[in-house]
């Protein structure tokens, strides 16, 4: 039982989605499941754009041989090596022997890696700037390494302007049959966390590469996007929005001006500091708050929020004499997804001998473009000074409304 749908006359989205896998790469949860996209081009000559994961390979095939309609494969072109699009590259091969596998030479490498060598008459090596003519369809190679792993590419029709980006410009989710953006109400606050979410966790530590990769794209006259993962963007309107939302956190510019807090609490007296600053913010006319607990919280929804907005303020319990495991957790990962250029306030917490701040200003320290706002402030057990919680919520409020700096 195939479940296609047409992108343009010629070219098949024969994907599969997955709403029973919990985790993404076993870490990241899907509350709404995940898609695996793949695209077949019908011309004189037929191309399939990258596989699936193998949990899913059953409906992949169905999908692909609906499609082909008892024609043969002559390409499968290779733009990632990441398992969930390349697991079924063996199988792919063996059910159409004549299919040569266009992709580059790191691909390459990494299909004997994860199979076994491929023999030179299977294979059709290009390098960037080639292309590919399928008869009507012309496509071109364009190198993406980075985004995420080294030997991505994506490719360009440029008979029908598209441009397939591999895990560029994914989302979290399945589309449940509405394959395009517009489609889909893609500017919703959900929609949007899905989009963010994925692209800080996944790829967010390689904005440098990502634009790169865009001011390739820039080059191309493009009227449509197919990534890897999430919907097809097609409407101008669409494009602009998600082109603007990868510009913006690649350059790690917060999208929105506010305030997100993330805290832990042992006994609930910092979180009782944190409603206290969260009510003073109110006040001050700061309407963009949010506060997270980093216990309750999976940290992927935390890492996303460090890119959405100005202000971030941590507040840390001293534990065992260092900082509490799920706070330092989470500042491990701002580190290794090289979170930078926010305004961050400290709050610590200890009843004999505070120590949570001092050990949260060493990791900002390391990362770049950090803006502290404000003295921090300290919590011993469950007293502060009125006077300084005051003058924080000054600074912070202060800040938010600060004029953007040319």
């Amino acid at each position: 039982m195939h479940s296609t749908r047409n992108v343009t006359d010629d070219i098949v989205y024969v994907g599969v989605e997955d709403r029973r896998l919990h985790l993404f790469e076993n870490l990241f949860p899907l509350d709404r499941g995940i898609s695996y996209n793949s695209y077949l081009i019908l011309d004189e000559k037929t191309a399939l754009l990258d596989s699936c994961d193998q949990t899913v390979g059953r409906q992949y095939f169905e999908n692909v041989e609906y499609a082909l309609s008892g024609r043969k494969l002559d390409y499968l072109i290779v733009n990632h090596m990441e398992p969930d699009h390349c697991a079924l590259i063996d199988e792919v091969l063996r059910r159409y022997p004549s299919a040569l596998v266009v992709s580059n030479a790191k691909t390459f490498q990494m299909i004997e890696q994860f199979f076994y060598a491929l023999p030179e008459e299977r294979r059709l090596l290009v390098k960037e700037g080639d292309e590919l003519s399928l008869g009507k369809h012309k496509l071109g190679f364009y190198f993406a390494p980075m985004v995420h792993w080294p030997e991505v590419m994506f490719t360009y029709d440029e008979t029908e302007k598209i441009l397939f980006t591999a895990d560029a410009f994914g989302v979290f989710g399945c589309n449940n049959g509405n394959l395009f953006a517009d489609e889909l109400d893609c500017r919703a606050k959900d929609f949007v966390d899905d989009a963010r979410r994925y692209y800080t966790n996944i790829v967010g530590k390689y904005g440098a590469q990502t634009q790169n990769a865009m001011k390739k794209a820039a080059k191309l006259s493009i009227r449509m996007l197919c990534p890897l993962h999430g919907p097809v963007w097609r409407k101008e309107e669409d494009l602009s929005f998600i082109l603007g939302l990868y510009d913006s956190w690649s350059r790690y510019e917060a999208e929105e001006r506010g305030v997100t807090f993330f805290y832990n609490s042992v006994y609930g007296n910092t979180d009782s500091a944190v409603n206290s600053l969260c009510m003073r913010l109110g006040e001050r006319g700061i309407r963009n708050i949010r506060a997270f607990d980093v216990s309750k919280t999976e940290q992927s929804f935390c890492i996303s929020e460090c890119f959405r907005v100005t202000n971030l303020v941590f507040a840390g319990t001293t534990y065992n004499n260092g900082l509490f495991p799920k706070m330092e957790d989470l500042l491990l990962d701002m580190k290794a997804l090289s979170v930078q250029n926010k305004k961050v306030s400290l709050i610590e917490n200890g009843s004999w001998a505070p120590q949570s701040g001092r050990l949260m200003k060493e990791y900002f320290d390391s990362m770049k473009g950090i803006e502290y706002v404000g003295d921090l402030l300290t919590i011993r057990s469950a007293a502060f000074s009125e006077e300084a919680m005051e003058k924080l919520a000054d600074a912070i409020a202060s800040s938010v409304k600060e004029e953007k700096k040319d």
